[in-house]
């Protein structure tokens, strides 16, 4: 997408320079192009980022800020009380998304929906959003659900139904502002705390119970 923008741009620079007898005109284009181009470049930035922690612990999921941490009713595919944790992404943050935790995909699915801002509540049932269904290693099963915000134009999600997934592993990407959510065990103790910034691969959102596989 950026070799794409960048040669819209030059095209356009160049055309403008050739046909306008002003200089002033595309000399102002340019600037505006070279700072547009910059601010896309920052934002599509993919950070490296390696992270070596015990298969219990759920990782955030992406960059941001948590503005959500209550028990909900998680009707759509669990049908049962969940923790729910969530992060808002500003246009400021990596949009990459990473897996929070290790495990098998269960479920992926993407409903379109309105567009209305990513921090507030009602957009996690609103707006439009992919779901994906992660079976730990311990059995226990989480949903982690992309939810596009009010500039947001495209959810990229690269889970698959039946594939492993690992921590260190990119679930996907969401183009600007936007949340991601998790609903987690009950249980699950919880290890960060409302309106605390997280580090997409880093941050350790909380750690699930030792359950065994068949339970």
């Amino acid at each position: 997408m950026l070799l794409i923008l960048l040669f819209t741009l030059i095209l356009i620079n160049g055309a403008l320079f050739y046909v306008s007898l002003n200089i002033i005109i595309p000399i102002v284009v340019t600037i505006i192009s070279i700072m547009v181009f910059i601010f896309f470049t920052y934002f599509f930035r993919i950070s490296n980022r390696i992270l070596i922690a015990d298969d219990n612990y759920v990782i955030a999921p992406a960059d941001g800020t948590i503005v959500a941490i209550e028990p909900v009713m998680e009707d759509k595919f669990f049908h049962e009380e969940r923790m729910q944790v969530s992060i808002f992404m500003s246009v400021f943050n990596v949009h990459a998304n990473w897996y929070p935790i290790s495990g098998k995909i269960l479920h992926v699915s993407h409903q379109n929906g309105r567009k209305m801002a990513a921090y507030l509540p009602k957009s996690s049932a609103e707006n439009e959003r992919s779901s994906v269904i992660i079976e730990a290693k311990n059995g226990q099963k989480i949903l982690v659900r992309q939810v596009a915000g009010a500039l947001a134009r495209r959810i990229v999600t690269y889970a698959k139904e039946g594939m492993e997934c690992h921590l260190n592993q990119q679930l996907g990407f969401i183009k600007f502002g936007s949340r991601v959510d998790m609903y987690l065990p009950m249980d699950a103790e919880i290890l960060i705390d409302l309106h605390e910034d997280t580090v997409g691969n880093e941050t350790i959102i909380a750690k699930l119970k030792h359950h065994s596989a068949e339970n």
